[in-house]
């Protein structure tokens, strides 16, 4: 068996390629998006529940058991944590539209205040009308909204759910069937090129292992440390909303804006009188994502992904473009697993001594399959 050479750096063609193959396969998802989103739940919820399978395995439980015990717990604590919600929703008799619409009214206040504070530091905006353009836009807007979007919105997300369903039943399979579809895999890679070929399925098995446990640990991170800020300052309920805004970052850029929004709109609406808590608020949060940018992410997702920041940072635009918000997404772990795959791909076909070994077992199964012939 032949020694690993050293790793070498992809070169432009190949990550011409990379990028090409991540583009297309975004454009594909799109299309498929009623799979994609579960697809991606399942291998975050794969990755979630793998640790404690193998710990069993250790243990001596067989894979098939470990697999059943794993996820009957998992589909134990999400039953425990459905009817915890249920209870919960059936405590307050406030219903979630009138909260939504407070919610709301809170925010709208607080933009309101904060545009009359701007008129009176700055007179020039008073003499533009700043405040109330700004009121007269807000005022079409929600009296429109739920007409026209919040119905769609609705409708969107019950046709979203059965859909939603797919995931723990392919996160279960998943823990099952994943390494008999490595072997599978495998088998179907000539002899000469097999060594490269469990390279390749171990980098790209590692790649996207270090990076949804990066972003579980990100996540965890982040709801701990904008909770315990809301708390400090006294927003209601920091717990849930640091789980949410710390969930919705998961989507670039987007997900913090509308992550912020609601965290203004709850502190806001808790100080309707005190437009100092949501300012406030939003120091937490900036301060937060701050952390998050150059010193958990670092720690975490930087250690996963070896991607040069520019790519990074063009390859989200790209996303964006290409498949919207759920390109926003899925582009920085599909770009990971391209790039692994690209790479090695681009070692196995410029490597001259594998190619020869490949030509020579061609020859030798083509000599051995006519040695009985007469000629």
């Amino acid at each position: 068996m032949s020694r690993l050479p050293a790793k070498q750096h992809a070169g432009p063609i190949v990550w011409s390629g990379i990028i090409a193959a991540t583009c297309v396969l975004l454009f594909l998802l799109q299309q498929m998006l009623f799979l994609a989103i579960p697809f991606l739940l399942a291998i975050v919820l794969y990755y979630i529940l793998q640790p404690p399978m193998q710990r069993l395995i250790r243990l001596g439980i067989s894979h098939n058991a470990a697999t059943l015990i794993v996820g009957s717990m998992f589909l134990l604590v999400l039953m425990l944590a459905a009817m915890v919600a249920i209870y919960w929703e059936s405590g307050p008799s406030e219903s979630w539209q009138a909260m939504l619409g407070k919610y709301l009214s809170g925010g709208l206040d607080f933009i309101r205040h904060t545009m009359a504070t701007l008129e009176r530091q700055f007179p020039i905006l008073k003499q533009m009308k700043l405040a109330r353009t700004v009121n007269a836009r807000m005022s079409s807007f929600t009296s429109t909204f739920i007409q026209q979007h919040l119905t769609d919105i609705l409708v969107s997300v019950a046709g979203w759910l059965p859909s939603l369903l797919l995931a723990p039943f392919l996160a279960f399979f998943f823990l099952r069937d994943g390494s008999r579809f490595k072997k599978f895999l495998a088998r179907a890679v000539p002899n000469a090129f097999f060594e490269r070929a469990l390279y390749l399925l171990h980098e790209v098995d590692q790649t996207a292992h270090r990076y949804f446990q990066g972003l579980i640990k990100l996540t965890v991170l982040d709801t701990i440390v904008l909770a315990v800020g809301l708390w400090a300052i006294g927003v209601s309920s920091p717990l849930v909303l640091g789980l949410i805004a710390a969930m919705l970052a998961w989507v670039p850029y987007v997900g913090s804006i509308v992550g912020c929004m609601l965290v203004v709109m709850v502190a806001s609406t808790d100080a309707p009188t005190d437009p100092a808590m949501a300012y406030m608020a939003i120091g937490v949060f900036i301060a937060v994502r701050l952390l998050d940018d150059f010193v958990f992410m670092p720690l975490t997702l930087g250690r996963s992904l070896h991607i040069h920041p520019l790519i990074t940072v063009l390859m989200i635009f790209i996303g964006g473009s290409v498949a919207g918000v759920a390109g926003l997404m899925l582009v920085l772990p599909l770009l990971g697993v391209v790039m692994v795959v690209g790479e090695t791909l681009g070692r196995l076909i410029t490597d001259p001594r594998l190619r020869a070994r490949h030509r020579n077992a061609i020859h030798l199964r083509t000599r051995q399959a006519s040695a009985d012939l007469v000629s």
